[in-house]
């Protein structure tokens, strides 16, 4: 008989009531080359909301929204297909207990983070052919998961599950934005949404390779954003923005945005971007659809990066920084697995800074070592 587990499963595209929790689920056996996880802490994330609400689906253009959506959708996740009943949840933190057939079994027993991303092993870089845990694979927001035992990243660290289930999916994908432009020493990096989940990876990551920080968030959450690197902190939508930048680092321009914001900010972001600069997205939580002036983007020569897929080198690169200790949690909150509706109601109010994360066992909260 199927050994039985507790998930939270999304059912489709709406509102809250699209969740059913069951304490039956069939727990998943792992097969050649997989390990099962057992899951102490999983993160939440924008894509469990879009997803849920069906953002992803071209025919909605409103921002990332706490209500269900008018527009008749017809596929809303991200890759254009459906495969309801989905466990969701990709921030995952917890130890490996079973392993399948041709995979290490050095993995067992060993806490590990889990590289969200799956790859074809065949062709690894083929971005076609990368699916996501928790949105076109079941993740963690259930006792257990499956995923390649490739994907199972051990990691050492005396920070807790939860605090370490805050990394994966936000950390892995700000490394990727400041890869995919490029981010060196030296250069002035303007960052939106900062107090977010990827945000404030985006602070620390780009002091990591020695950029200096403009952070754009309220006001409230302005002294955490210094403590965690940067050098300047502007309100979200400054009226004048190259005139704030003029007065507080000498210049109205940066070399870098990264944006995970979108919406109406757009077109003043791109026209703080110096002669050569780059902008690169991840997401678009104020409005996908945006107005673009082609001169502004030809006449100034920049370069525009989308930042989805990352590399399996970029994930291990962030569990060697957590090792080290160049990076650290912003953990705003935890509540239990059963609880997660309102853990994502406490996620769409947007008063924390950093990460919200669900819990599946009462140790998940005590620090290592």
């Amino acid at each position: 008989m199927t050994e039985k587990m507790r998930a939270m499963v999304l059912t489709g595209h709406g509102g809250f009531d699209k969740y059913s929790w069951r304490t039956d689920w069939p727990r998943p056996e792992p097969g050649p080359g997989e390990v099962r996880i057992r899951v102490h802490a999983c993160g939440l994330n924008n894509t469990d909301v879009n997803t849920r609400l069906g953002w992803y689906a071209p025919e909605v253009r409103d921002a990332t929204s706490a209500e269900p959506y008018d527009a008749e959708i017809e596929a809303g996740s991200w890759s254009g297909v459906d495969p309801f009943p989905r466990i969701q949840g990709a921030d995952i933190c917890g130890v490996v207990e079973a392993v399948g057939p041709g995979a290490d079994s050095a993995l067992l027993g060993r806490r590990v983070l889990v590289d969200d991303w799956v790859r074809d092993p065949a062709a690894p870089d083929d971005l076609e052919k990368a699916r996501f845990v928790g949105s076109e694979l079941d993740g963690g927001f259930a006792d257990y998961v499956v995923v390649p035992a490739a994907n199972a990243v051990p990691v050492e660290s005396p920070l807790s599950d939860a605090e370490l289930a805050t990394f994966p999916c936000s950390g892995a994908t700000a490394e990727g934005m400041l890869s995919r432009a490029g981010v060196r020493e030296g250069q002035w990096v303007l960052v939106t949404g900062a107090s977010g989940g990827v945000g404030n990876f985006l602070v620390q990551l780009a002091r990591r390779r020695g950029a200096r920080v403009v952070a754009l968030a309220s006001p409230d959450k302005h002294e955490m954003l210094g403590e965690l690197g940067a050098e300047v902190c502007l309100p979200r939508s400054p009226r004048d923005l190259a005139g704030a930048l003029r007065a507080r680092i000498g210049q109205p321009v940066v070399d870098v945005v990264a944006d995970v914001v979108g919406g109406a900010i757009f077109p003043t972001l791109l026209s703080v971007i110096r002669r050569g600069g780059a902008y690169v997205t991840s997401g678009a939580i104020a409005g996908p659809v945006v107005e673009l002036d082609l001169r502004t983007l030809y006449l100034h020569d920049l370069t525009l990066h989308g930042s989805t897929v990352t590399s399996a080198e970029n994930f291990r690169n962030l569990v060697s920084y957590i090792e080290r200790g160049e990076v650290r949690p912003t953990l705003a909150a935890t509540w239990p697995l059963e609880e997660l509706v309102a853990a994502q109601k406490a996620f769409l109010a947007k008063k924390h800074v950093g990460k919200i994360v669900v819990t599946m066992v009462p140790e998940a909260t005590e620090r290592h070592g």
